[in-house]
């Protein structure tokens, strides 16, 4: 996928040396903690199969998980917990975990590439690509760490709490996880702030 090269090297172009992608996973669901990913790949590395990980088939991401973390040059993931989400909402928590992410990285990227339309709250330079999950290589890295990182405590998740069946829905609000909520009530990993409508 050389095309999630282009915007990536007129950056370089312009004359910086260390790029990071940022992406996450786990925004909009009603439980579990929000996960964010920075990564660094080698300049022009193509990752073969390599795309936006909410196009890639589960297997595949697992696959290309270990491949990332392999062939970076470096990379960081982290979480923002259930209680950092309801103290800071969603938009401060998730930032806070993608510069848990980025502080991790050694060398220090001079500029963050963030999926999405805001970089207010990160701490290094950046600059925001909408959808750029599917137009860079390192942002479509990040999303492919963050996703399985969550994915896999989501399944850790569900076998301390069963009765939600986060291993199929990974805690986001379908139709078995709002029966779940009716039946059981909430657990404690999830976020009483998105859950207004049910317990307001």
């Amino acid at each position: 996928m050389t095309e999630l090269w282009t915007l990536e090297n007129e950056i370089y172009n312009e004359g910086f040396t260390l790029l990071c992608g940022v992406d996450e996973a786990g925004r909009g669901p009603l439980a579990g903690p929000v996960c964010a990913a920075a990564v660094m790949l080698p300049r022009g590395h193509v990752i073969e199969g390599l795309n936006d990980s909410k196009k890639l088939t589960e297997k595949r991401r697992e696959e290309l998980y270990d491949v990332i973390r392999s062939e970076s040059v470096s990379y960081g993931i982290a979480f923002a917990s259930v209680e950092e989400i309801e103290t800071l909402n969603i938009l401060g928590a998730t930032f806070l975990a993608m510069n848990r992410a980025i502080k991790q990285l050694s060398p220090a990227p001079e500029l963050a590439l963030i999926d999405g339309n805001r970089t207010k709250g990160i701490e290094v330079p950046a600059r925001c690509v909408v959808k750029g999950d599917s137009k860079c290589a390192d942002i479509a890295a990040a999303s492919v760490l963050a996703k399985v990182t969550r994915d896999r405590y989501m399944l850790e998740m569900a076998e301390k709490y069963p009765q939600y069946h986060f291993e199929q829905h990974k805690g986001y609000g379908t139709t078995l996880h709002y029966a779940a909520l009716r039946e059981f009530g909430p657990s404690p990993i999830h976020r009483m702030s998105f859950l207004k409508k049910l317990y307001g």
